[in-house]
């Protein structure tokens, strides 16, 4: 899901101010399978309280040496752009960036040598977590309202007021505070029940899709394209803005309502249990109080995802989503899970380059699977427990 921004709401934030201290609910996860690992366990300086990296070999990965990663350097590559401007980053982009593409060997080796992976294991000691999937999904749509267009994509509206919290509090790195002005108070934003009765957004339509389903789920996803009918055209519709509610799953919700077995509560599910209940589609759309904002973009190569929260071209099925507490951005992760619904390996290399509202925890992972049906499919099954693994730089761990 490409709904990779990281937001609370105003509300928790003002209450957070008075306490001097922000938390975060963490991911229930069943307990961790046994796994082999080093005896010596020193969290790094930058770990947040509680998550544990253990330095750890190469050979000890599971699956490291089947992995193609001519598969991934374009993904680390794309991420140096930025990465590179760090200290500890730029003697491994430079070098990176002279590569062989097509040389799996050089690329292998130049991992081993200039990085340390470290596994990530989440403070009640586990090693394990939840991987999801998200992608690029395609509407259909038009610029003018008519005909079955009749949703809205709304851009953001002029009286949202987005504040970066670490620029008050550094602790607070990532979280935003949201709101709006009343006076010279800021208060919550409304949320989407409140915005879709009220009619607040209107004359902030973006763009207008034949699906309302659809275009609740390219909130979730934060990303998507859109086939323009009235002009031929297809455009991308990027994450722009939230209205500073935390994303709530209205899988979860029918799960609790009993609608649902845990099993079932999937993308494609739930579009199924929606086309046989109609009357409830708002009740059920309203229980995710969250609302995202798009803006529109030009598709300049259609093989390249959206930009990730790191501001660079996510790479299909090398990037992924994390909690940026736990994980930076721009690092590359080895993670092990399965495929969608599956007990086929999944082992590879890939790069956290975004975040996610619902991404949260230590291993906490949502793989991107890439644009159209079939990676949507996949996206909508994944519900996988998995491991994962930093490589971080050397001179870094030395430091």
């Amino acid at each position: 899901m490409l709904f990779k921004r990281i937001s609370l709401p105003v509300s928790a934030l003002i209450i957070g101010f008075s306490l001097a201290a922000c938390t975060t609910t963490p991911l229930t996860t069943p307990p961790s399978k046994e796994t082999p690992r080093p005896t010596e366990a020193a969290p790094l300086p930058s770990t947040p309280p509680g998550a544990t990296l253990r330095a750890t070999t190469f050979s000890a990965l599971p699956g490291w040496a089947s992995d193609d990663l001519r598969q991934a350097l374009p993904a680390f590559l794309t991420s140096c752009t930025t990465q590179a401007r760090k200290v500890d980053w730029k003697e491994p982009c430079a070098i990176a960036a002279d590569l062989d593409g097509n040389n799996e060997k050089a690329i292998r080796t130049f991992f081993q040598s200039f990085f340390t992976p470290y596994q990530v294991v989440n403070a009640d000691g586990t090693d394990n977590g939840l991987v999801t999937g998200y992608y690029e999904p395609l509407l259909k749509g038009a610029r003018k309202r008519g005909g079955p267009y009749q949703t809205p994509i709304y851009r953001a509206p002029d009286d949202l007021i987005t504040v970066d919290l670490a620029s008050i509090y550094p602790e607070l790195k990532g979280l935003r505070l949201r709101g709006r002005l009343v006076g010279n108070k800021v208060v919550p934003y409304a949320n989407r029940a409140e915005l879709d009765k009220s009619g607040a957004l209107v004359g902030k339509e973006l763009l207008w899709v034949d699906d309302p389903i659809d275009a609740f789920f390219l909130q979730v996803q934060g990303s998507g394209r859109v086939q323009l009918n009235d002009t031929g055209g297809v455009v991308r519709v990027a994450y722009a803005d939230q209205n500073g509610y935390p994303y709530k799953s209205i899988g979860r919700y029918l799960v609790d309502k009993g609608e649902l077995t845990l099993a079932q509560a999937s993308a494609q599910g739930i579009k199924a249990w929606l086309a046989a209940n109609p009357g409830r589609q708002q009740e059920l759309l309203n229980a995710n109080p969250s609302y995202v904002f798009f803006k529109e973009e030009i598709v300049t190569d259609p093989s390249k995802g959206p930009k990730g929260a790191q501001g660079v071209p996510l790479t299909p099925q090398r990037s992924i989503a994390v909690d940026p507490q736990f994980v930076p951005l721009g690092t590359p992760v080895f993670l092990s899970t399965t495929q969608p619904n599956s007990g086929a390996l999944l082992q590879q290399l890939v790069v956290a380059q975004d975040t996610g509202g619902a991404i949260k925890g230590a291993v906490r992972a949502d793989f991107f699977w890439g644009f159209g049906n079939e990676a949507g499919d996949k996206a909508g099954k994944m519900k996988q427990r998995g491991m994962m693994w930093l490589l971080l730089p050397k001179l870094a761990a030395v430091r």
